[in-house]
């Protein structure tokens, strides 16, 4: 067996042959040494076109080190901004756009900058929003959508004329729908476990903060159960006459007159 100073000794030989390695990568030329801002931008432009967004940050990231003033930074920033939001690296994407935000309120593209704010947060954590499973839904972060919603909501209400305040404006009405969604299916949680009240909360909620979606059909129907199921017969009675004056046709009190005998939420 090697004895305790033999293993040091080659300890620090490897160490010695592991910095030497490390020393000679770090002495490699770089081969974007004395490019200009033009030439700079213009590869990591052609490195962005052609999908290889790991390299065009890393170039916008040296473009805006070695010439923080210009044109060329500003849209390096926000164009930084995408690539990292293309190549999945969306807390890099965010700050970025936040920083172009922040320091050019009123460049030219800042709607752009806004509208790109709310495709990160809106392809980032919206997803699980329309792929409901049995999990606890009522655990369910719905940040990155009200995040979403909240930078979409600024570039329609502040640039209206912009190009892409149509598309902005359908996203949010997705969101809007889509966060209704989230509250009634917490309170189709809670029911489920025969905690009515928070039932009854949660679906109340989706009815005061996300009027006119589709979701709240079944939001008056959680209520109802929920009423019903606590005794509460006059809010019960109340919430019925307010779901058959909105919902005459809906298939809830169709299925739950014809069916009692099952469980309402096994229709799905």
């Amino acid at each position: 067996m090697q004895s305790m100073s033999m293993k040091r000794a080659n300890w620090r030989a490897g160490g010695c042959v592991m910095l030497s390695a490390c020393g000679l990568l770090s002495d490699q030329p770089d081969e974007t040494a004395g490019w200009s801002a033009n030439k700079l931008y213009s590869e990591a432009k052609d490195a962005l076109d052609s999908g290889d967004f790991t390299r065009a940050v890393k170039l916008y990231d040296k473009l805006e080190g070695r010439y923080p003033f210009g044109r060329f930074a500003q849209q390096a920033q926000i164009d930084s901004a995408y690539a990292s939001y293309k190549d999945g690296e969306t807390a890099a994407a965010l700050a970025s756009v936040d920083r172009f935000i922040q320091l050019h309120p009123n460049h030219p593209n800042v709607d752009y900058a806004y509208y790109l704010k709310g495709l990160i947060n809106f392809n980032d954590n919206l997803g699980w929003l329309g792929r409901f499973s049995g999990q606890d839904l009522s655990e369910r972060d719905p940040k990155a959508a009200r995040a979403a919603y909240d930078a979409f909501n600024t570039l329609v209400t502040r640039f209206p004329d912009s190009k892409y305040t149509p598309d902005s404006a359908a996203r949010m009405q997705y969101i809007v729908n889509a966060l209704a969604q989230h509250e009634v299916h917490a309170a189709r949680y809670y029911y489920k476990r025969g905690a009515y009240l928070a039932a009854a909360n949660r679906a109340q909620q989706a009815l005061k903060e996300y009027d006119g979606a589709p979701a709240n059909e079944e939001a008056l129907y959680i209520m109802i159960r929920s009423y019903d199921s606590l005794g509460m017969k006059d809010l019960r009675d109340d919430t019925a006459r307010v779901m058959e004056k909105n919902f005459p046709n809906s298939d809830y009190i169709k299925y739950g007159e014809r069916r009692k005998d099952k469980s309402w939420w096994e229709v799905f």
